[in-house]
C-alpha cells in the first residue's frame, strides 16, 4: 500500500483551521449542552448495569504496596 505524497488539507499536528465564527458557534453549542450535576447523575442512573460476568472478569490491582500520602 502506498500513500499520496501530497500534504493533506488538514494537518492535525498543527490543528484544524477555524474562523472566529466557528469558535463562537462551538461555544454556543457547548453552553446549551452543559449538564448540571443532577442531570448528569440521572443520565448515569439510566445506563444499564454491566452483567455480573463482566464485573467478575475485571482485573484488579496486582500486588504492590497500597499508595499512601506522606
Amino acid at each position: 500500500m502506498t500513500s499520496s505524497s501530497r500534504p493533506s488539507e488538514f494537518d492535525l499536528a498543527q490543528g484544524i483551521p477555524t474562523t472566529p465564527e466557528d469558535v463562537v458557534a462551538l461555544r454556543n453549542v457547548r453552553a446549551t449542552r452543559r449538564l448540571s450535576a443532577e442531570q448528569y447523575l440521572k443520565a448515569l442512573a439510566r445506563l444499564p448495569a454491566p452483567p455480573p460476568e463482566a464485573l467478575r472478569a475485571r482485573k484488579g490491582a496486582l500486588g504492590g504496596e497500597p499508595f499512601r500520602l506522606p
